[in-house]
Order: structure tokens, then C-alpha cells, then sequence
């Protein structure tokens, strides 16, 4: 395989498919993740309340009734049960997330998405150090404690300071706390740990990723034959340990990411140019056969003809 000259990340990807396939799925989840902020900000903002609450409960419409399940279960161990609503709307949540993968939430409706991308953004154009990396089971154990916290004291422990409610407070009340909150996150991840919040130490993030393990939507490497060396993927995942036994697989090892810690971004999809990397199903596990090389063009030559006599 010959050598490859280095190029900012997704380049090949704009040259090979164009600039919106390149980055399609970067943009959906942007406008995905304003339309979720958005609809629990139009009670507060406008006075339209197509939905009353906020991502830990809520009701759409007065009739739907979506409750965090993370919440929910903080609250049981806490001493307080559910009304029969909250348990609908956990139940309704859970399958959902079951089914399309626990962190799609991480990474298309989590409005502290978006921070922790800006500040990884600002930290790779710094050329900042790595610095700090937690054990990624961190979050299992911080996931834990706010369960043993809330059991303790009788309250939603992780409530109190989830940046994700404090996001939403600073966006309804104005300059505060909240904002504090989430400022710090985002210097977290741009000065002492790169991704480290949602990666290493988030709980919100463990739980779901723990509830979309047999989830049905998946990545899969189907072509990783195709695969040409560039690392881009590698370099935008925000999980990156989840593509090597998908894309590195040999024989008729799975192509399937199946890691629960992958997100389903698609970012991996749309930097590929040659194309490696699909969103599929579970039972989804075909791995395509290399496509032959393209044969080279032949140059125009003359048309044979008749020998001139000398």
C-alpha cells in the first residue's frame, strides 16, 4: 500500500462524495439536538406548550408522558414511587432507546453534546496535550454513587447538579449557577481531559449505554475491504475504541460495531470517502467483497494504418 500524504480530517471525504455527504450526519444531529432544546423552550420562551417539563419528565401535548428512566430510577431508590404516568413515560422511553441504542441520546438529543464537541474542536485546533484520561468504567462507578446518594438522602441526587438540567435552567432563568455548571464541563474537556466528560465520566451517558446493549440500529464496517488506511474515522469518533474489531476484524469476525459504547453518531460514515462504514441493523452482519480495481485508462493512440512506402 503506497504512502499517504497527511490531510485534514475528512478531506478525501469532501473531494470523493461533496461537502454535505462528508458531513450530513454532523449536521443532522446538530438540528436534531436543536429541535428536542428547542420544543421544552417554547412554554418558557413563547408561550406554546406543545410540551410542559424538561428532559427528566415531561408531557407533550398534555397527553404523552416521557420520563427519564435514569431519573425515575434515582427517585425509586430514593424512597419515592412513581406515579403511573412517570412509569408510562419511563417505559416508553426505555423502549425506544432499546431499540435504536441507549446513546443515541449522547449524541442527537443531549444538549451538552454540543459544548463538549465545541471544546474538543477548540482543543485539537490548539494542538492541546491529551491530558487526563479517566477509566472509561469511571462512569459506571460515578452512575453507582448517584444511586447509593440518592438512596441515602431521600433526594434525585444527580439532578442537583446534571448539566444537562442546569443547561436548560441557564437557557430559562438567565446568567447563574447553571451556567457555571456548564461552563465547566466545557473547560473540563477543552484543559484536562480530552472528550473526557461524556467519555469517561458522565452517568447519564453509562446508563443509556448500558440500556442500548442489544439495541436493533448499529454501524456496521460491511466494506472494511475498501478501507485504506486514513484514520479519519479514528479521528472523529468520540469513542474510538469501538471501530478496531469492527473495521479490523478478520475473516468472518462480526463487522457489526456492537460496542454499547458507541453513540451512532454516523461520523465515522461521513468521513469515510471510500465508503467503509453504514448504519444497519443487528442481525445485519455481511461483509461485502473487495470491488476489483478500477482498470486504468488507456491512452488514445493512432489507428493503424498502412505502412507508407520510402
Amino acid at each position: 500500500m503506497k504512502a499517504k500524504t497527511a490531510l485534514p480530517v475528512g478531506y478525501e471525504a469532501i473531494q470523493d462524495k461533496g461537502w454535505w455527504l462528508a458531513h450530513r450526519f454532523l449536521i443532522l444531529r446538530r438540528l436534531s439536538q436543536a429541535f428536542f432544546l428547542l420544543l421544552f423552550l417554547l412554554g418558557p420562551w413563547f408561550g406554546i406548550w406543545w410540551v410542559e417539563g424538561t428532559l427528566a419528565g415531561s408531557r407533550t401535548f398534555g397527553v404523552l408522558p416521557l420520563t427519564d428512566p435514569f431519573v425515575l430510577l434515582q427517585g425509586m431508590v430514593a424512597g419515592h414511587w412513581p406515579e403511573m404516568t412517570a412509569l408510562m413515560g419511563a417505559v416508553i422511553v426505555l423502549a425506544v432507546y432499546a431499540l435504536i441504542g441507549g446513546r443515541v441520546y449522547c449524541s442527537w438529543v443531549c444538549p451538552i453534546n454540543p459544548v463538549t464537541d465545541a471544546a474538543h474542536w477548540l482543543h485539537e485546533r490548539l494542538g492541546l496535550q491529551k491530558g487526563w484520561q479517566p477509566k472509561r468504567h469511571t462512569r459506571l462507578w460515578l452512575m453507582g454513587a448517584v444511586l447509593v446518594v440518592s438512596a441515602l438522602t431521600g433526594v434525585v441526587a444527580w439532578e442537583i447538579v446534571n448539566p444537562i438540567t442546569m443547561l436548560h435552567r441557564g437557557l430559562v432563568f438567565g446568567i447563574g449557577f447553571a451556567w457555571a455548571l456548564v461552563l465547566m464541563v466545557f473547560l473540563f474537556d477543552l484543559f484536562v481531559s480530552r472528550r473526557g466528560w461524556c467519555g469517561h465520566l458522565c452517568p447519564v451517558g453509562a446508563f443509556y449505554g448500558l440500556l442500548g446493549t442489544g439495541s436493533l440500529l448499529r454501524v456496521s464496517a460491511s466494506r472494511r475491504a475498501a478501507c485504506d488506511d486514513c484514520m479519519d474515522c479514528f479521528a472523529v469518533c468520540p469513542e474510538n475504541h469501538v471501530i478496531a474489531p469492527a473495521l479490523r476484524g478478520q475473516g468472518a469476525a462480526t463487522p457489526l460495531i456492537l460496542s454499547p459504547d458507541c453513540t451512532n453518531c454516523g461520523r465515522c460514515i461521513d468521513v469515510c470517502s471510500v465508503d467503509v462504514f453504514s448504519f444497519t441493523h443487528r442481525f445485519d452482519s455481511h461483509i461485502e467483497a473487495p470491488k476489483p480495481p478500477r482498470p486504468e485508462p488507456v491512452a488514445n493512440k493512432p489507428a493503424a494504418g498502412p505502412i507508407p512506402e520510402g
